[in-house]
């Protein structure tokens, strides 16, 4: 008979050891040291990846210095300014682009039509308010730390992007997509601008981290549909990208009436209702600017007045000039990419051909789709291997090339003329109060919220015609049809000219003897850029006059 442990065996005498089985029972087993790490581990690497962001988007916006197009600035800026910093200007000249005493700044047609809708804008008046009441609204202030705010939230954009890729795929792949990201010219040139667009792709990318693919991590389908109602406020068109996607959920969702009645319906009615408060504050009347949107831009093609371009467009030229050295392996990328990756094919393909139906065409359309077009770029990156370090060596000099001289020379006189306004704030008042006259293509420059002074200031209106005149001719056309005359019939009463002069170098043969004849003389000059196009010239000028004071008699 077998003793049991410490028991005697045959003959009284003890037998051998008797081992115990270890367990093997979760229950029972003590946590590993990797799994207690792994959410630190997880925790560390999401703040490396912020940090980085960070601090590459903050030096981003310093070292974008240049315009891109006007609504940056009147879309954004200079409504916010208006909303804040309302107190009265002095007298000011006639013809001047005031709206009334009490307002200090100016809305371009947009607004009075009722066309854009008032969260934007807000976004940028709160922060204004804020260096208001804390008596820190210097011109500098507002100018970058709207800037700074959007490069902070292009940041978190991008790790939102990583983290999507990452839950998409793995680690690896998530990699090659947020360097793509890091390293795109056209993220660089336009994540930090003040436009509704950039706001549209931070809230694009951000809801994309949201979206439910399924499996262990299915995401937040409320915080995704959230982010992109948002989105459709700030601006309707974020709806196009999307599309594609909410209509794969729709296919796949196997309870599709609890997810209309119980989640899109309330989500879209708190949207709806808030837009209409929002907007009805702002207006002082009761404004669908979604609607208004939607008849400018598609039913009425309104927007064809700006320029029209043919339909493939986006498709050689748009996309490419996007894309830039990405093209080759974003191309690459669509055909080594998984399965699970074609529905952000389509996003792409869809929002270009959607957008090649319109006859205004503009790169920054585009901008929302690029970080769909990263999800493949990285993945061709991935699949190099061998050729991995060449290729990411190419990438980034080949973007870095076109980032700094769009951010930093390209296009810059228009806002660096504004450097030089601002110390007529600071003049002392002579017998003639500075006063300017902008003669450049319509909101060629920003206006008061680069200047936070009430310097009177006039430049050249182009509203499109929204009354059907056939013969319909905006201030910019008639005056670049003839300058002198429309200067001599605008300052027929002499004493309504202006003591500056601003415009570019290309106006000055046609304006040079109105310009001797009262007694302009060139100030300052300011490069713009190597590629004048149309009415925009290699140079900005600004001539001011000279004052006439009686000598007194000796």
């Amino acid at each position: 008979m077998e003793g049991g442990p410490g028991g005697g065996g045959e003959g009284g005498k003890p037998g051998p050891p008797v081992r115990l089985r270890k367990r093997k029972s979760e229950l029972y087993r003590p946590t590993p040291e990797g799994a207690a790490g792994r959410g630190s581990a997880v925790l560390g690497e999401t703040l490396g990846l912020g940090l980085c962001a960070v601090v590459l988007r903050l030096l981003n916006c310093f070292l974008v210095q240049t315009s891109f197009v006007p609504d940056e600035y009147w879309q954004a800026l200079e409504v916010a300014h208006r909303l804040v910093f309302k107190y009265p200007l002095p007298v000011c000249q006639r013809g001047y682009n005031i709206l009334n005493a009490a307002n200090y700044g100016y809305l371009t047609w947009e607004w009075t039509a009722g066309l854009r809708g008032s969260l934007f804008p807000l976004f940028f008046a709160g922060i204004y308010k804020a260096l208001h009441l804390l008596s820190r609204d210097d011109v500098q202030w507002l100018i970058w730390l709207p800037r700074l705010a959007q490069a902070l939230l292009a940041a978190l954009a991008d790790v939102k992007l990583y983290s999507f890729a990452k839950r998409l795929e793995d680690g690896e792949a998530a990699k090659w997509v947020f360097f793509c990201q890091l390293c795109s010219w056209f993220t660089w040139f336009c994540c930090t601008r003040t436009l509704t667009n950039t706001m549209e792709t931070v809230l694009g990318t951000l809801a994309l981290s949201y979206y439910p693919m399924g499996g262990r991590q299915p995401g937040s389908r409320w915080k995704c549909l959230a982010l992109v109602a948002l989105a459709c406020l700030v601006r309707p068109t974020a709806l196009i990208p999307w599309t594609p996607l909410l209509l794969h959920q729709f296919w796949k969702e196997p309870q599709k009436s609890h997810l209309l009645l119980h989640t899109c319906l309330p989500l879209g009615l708190v949207t709806l209702g808030g837009s209409l408060l929002m907007d009805r504050l702002f207006f002082g009347q009761w404004v669908v600017v979604q609607l208004n949107f939607l008849k400018f831009n598609v039913l009425h093609n309104l927007a064809a007045f700006y320029g029209a371009h043919p339909w493939h467009w986006y498709l050689f030229q748009g996309l490419p000039v996007v894309l830039g050295p990405h093209l080759p392996f974003f191309i690459h990328g669509c055909f080594r990419a998984p399965k699970g990756h074609r529905v952000f094919l389509a996003v792409v393909l869809w929002t270009v051909a959607v957008y090649s139906t319109l006859s205004h065409k503009e790169f920054r359309f585009l901008y929302p789709v690029l970080p769909f077009c990263m999800l493949f770029c990285g993945q061709s990156l991935r699949q190099l291997r061998r050729w991995r370090p060449p290729a990411c060596a190419c990438l980034l000099v080949a973007n870095l090339l076109p980032a700094l001289y769009t951010g930093l020379v390209h296009q810059r006189g228009t806002l660096d003329v504004m450097g030089y306004l601002q110390g007529l704030c600071q003049t002392t008042p002579g017998p003639a109060p500075a006063s300017v006259l902008m003669l450049m293509p319509c909101h060629s420059t920003p206006h008061y919220s680069h200047l936070h002074c009430p310097l009177p200031l006039r430049f050249l209106e182009c509203p499109p015609d929204l009354t059907g005149k056939a013969d319909y001719v905006d201030e910019a056309d008639r005056f670049y049809a003839d300058p002198q005359e429309w200067l001599r019939e605008e300052f027929s009463d002499t004493t309504s000219l202006p003591t500056h002069v601003a415009f570019f170098n290309l106006l000055e043969p046609d304006i040079s003897s109105f310009l001797a004849a009262h007694s302009y003389t060139r100030a300052a000059t300011f490069f713009h850029t190597h590629f004048p196009q149309g009415r925009t010239g290699s140079y900005v000028y600004v001539y001011e006059r000279e004052s006439k004071v009686p000598l007194e008699a000796a």
